[in-house]
């Protein structure tokens, strides 16, 4: 049931958004004629690596010139990738990972392996679901970049500030998820998105 309610929405979003996902790639390539796309490696289900795709925020090769881990105020997001961010419009390329079956629309954020590495052996229990585009972690900590604004070292302030509780909140889904869960976590997650609170 997950995977068809996976495909239905992955394929509904991409129908219904196609117009906007036109107009933000045309944005992209006129503001610096990079690529639209930004394929980060992650670690996915049986810790399997993918491509995701997002949106491209920064400019080119920003992940060779500074942290993993992006505060808002970081100097490589580019004009439109601000805008991008703050709605969570670069998100919306993971719907073609959920399309595919690398991704599901609800499940652990995948994270970078570098990550994945310094999982306890209970943390890696994590790996045993499916990576999502948003969780109980997410609608937690939905603004990332906020919290690492101001940073000496955005990636040794997440692994200290922001990657314990993330966890602690991954591992509740991996323990405890079910076709209503999931439901519960879409709902508030557009409600965080909406309202911002």
């Amino acid at each position: 049931m997950k995977r068809f309610f996976d495909i239905l929405m992955s394929l509904f979003g991409l129908i219904i958004l196609s117009p906007f996902i036109i107009i933000t790639a045309l944005a992209i390539k006129m503001e610096d004629k990079g690529p639209v796309f930004y394929r980060s490696q992650r670690v996915g289900l049986s810790g399997k690596l993918f491509k995701m795709y997002k949106f491209r925020t920064m400019v080119e090769k920003a992940e060779l010139s500074g942290p993993s881990s992006t505060a808002t105020n970081d100097t490589r997001i580019t004009k439109t990738g601000k805008f991008l961010r703050r709605f969570k419009i670069d998100e919306i390329p993971q719907l073609i990972n959920v399309l595919v079956g690398k991704m599901s629309i609800v499940g652990p954020r995948p994270e970078i392996k570098r990550f994945t590495d310094m999982f306890s052996e209970d943390e890696k229990a994590i790996l045993n679901v499916k990576p999502g585009i948003t969780d109980w972690a997410s609608i937690w900590n939905s603004n990332e970049g906020e919290l690492l604004k101001g940073c000496e070292d955005p990636d040794e302030y997440y692994i200290k500030n922001i990657r314990p509780e993330k966890l602690r909140l991954q591992l509740i889904y991996a323990g405890n998820h079910n076709f209503f869960i999931d439901l519960q976590i879409i709902f508030l997650t557009l409600r965080k998105i909406v309202f911002k609170h």
